[in-house]
């Protein structure tokens, strides 16, 4: 989908009050990051910016990146009401890399093509210093049918072999389906993938 589609639809959403993802962290996201020492880190396909927002709150020096100018609006005014200071461009991730190498990226649901997933994981391991992590979470293809939420085309789905290849050079911790529990207690099927940048 389009720039235009998500400015559209987080225009819609703030105008009425409302966010189109929740405020808080994803969970698994929080769960993984919180255990590693704060430094500098990039949200790949930020949004509205809740997990670049939750790290700033624990200290991390935080880029949050996306395409839609209107979602990193939201997530700008959320940071100066919680007196956090990041770093907003607005960029596609399948061609976005950082000038300095950071210590951890997160890609949260980032729902693309398989070339076009591949490629913003490419640009996301370019832009980690030697010994930095990336940790990705998004909907898996096996979500259509046994789970619930998310995109309805299979092609906008994770396949853990592309993942798995994307991510071929980096020290691979998980790379695995997940089960996550929805707010009103359903399950939905994710592909996560935890790993780091060899040092050598």
């Amino acid at each position: 989908m389009s720039n235009a589609f998500w400015d559209d639809r987080y225009s819609t959403a703030a105008a009425s009050g409302e966010a189109v993802w929740s405020i808080e962290p994803n969970a698994w996201i929080e769960q993984v990051t919180s255990i590693l020492p704060p430094g500098n880190a990039i949200d790949l396909a930020a949004g509205e910016g809740r997990n670049a927002l939750w790290l700033a709150s624990r200290g991390w020096s935080v880029t949050a990146v996306d395409f839609s100018a209107a979602g990193l609006a939201i997530g700008r005014q959320r940071a100066a009401t919680l007196a956090l200071d990041l770093n907003w461009v607005t960029a596609d991730a399948t061609t976005w890399v950082s000038l300095t190498p950071v210590d951890l990226v997160v890609i949260a649901y980032l729902q693309l093509p398989a070339a076009e997933l591949t490629a913003a994981i490419s640009n996301a391991i370019l832009s980690l210093n030697a010994g930095g992590t990336l940790a990705l979470i998004g909907h898996d293809s096996t979500n259509l049918v046994h789970g619930v939420g998310g995109p309805k085309d299979v092609a906008m789905l994770y396949d853990l072999e592309t993942v798995r290849l994307a991510a071929a050079g980096l020290d691979i911790a998980e790379c695995r389906r997940y089960n996550r529990t929805t707010a009103d207690g359903r399950v939905a099927i994710d592909t996560i993938l935890l790993a780091t940048k060899p040092r050598r």
